[in-house]
């Protein structure tokens, strides 16, 4: 997966885990608000274009539905690709939901599926446990 990609797909998790987290699904589990900070970001640089706007609205209604995922995955990657500027505001509002998240952060298989992702050293304290 390249680094626009891996971009796109972190951020559409985000935004994923803000929908929910805005519909009260998962009240309570987390008190950090950057999912629902990087939709509206995401949408204003949507505005004027209809297909990226249902892309995102699509997701925002049904955060469960994969296929609604990889459609406003596919779009933010070309938005990004369109313009160096926003792909490098959504690098930064990613890394700051990674520091966010940093400590206790858990990860969801079910926000993640089958996203592939790459890093150069993982360490790991604590309690591991895998179910």
């Amino acid at each position: 997966m390249d680094p626009v990609t891996a971009v796109a797909a972190a951020g559409v998790a985000l935004v994923v885990k803000g929908a929910l987290e805005s519909a009260g699904q998962e009240a309570g589990r987390s008190g950090w608000t950057g999912g629902v900070r990087l939709s509206e970001r995401i949408r204003a640089r949507f505005r004027g274009d209809g297909s990226a706007e249902a892309a995102l609205d699509q997701v925002a209604r049904t955060p469960d539905d994969e296929n609604a995922r990889q459609d406003l995955e596919r779009v933010l990657t070309a938005h990004m690709l369109l313009d160096r500027g926003f792909e490098h505001e959504m690098r930064r509002m990613v890394d700051e939901a990674v520091a966010a998240q940093g400590k206790g952060a858990q990860v969801n298989a079910a926000l993640i599926k089958t996203a592939q992702v790459f890093n150069e050293k993982v360490e790991i304290k604590g309690d591991w446990n895998i179910s």
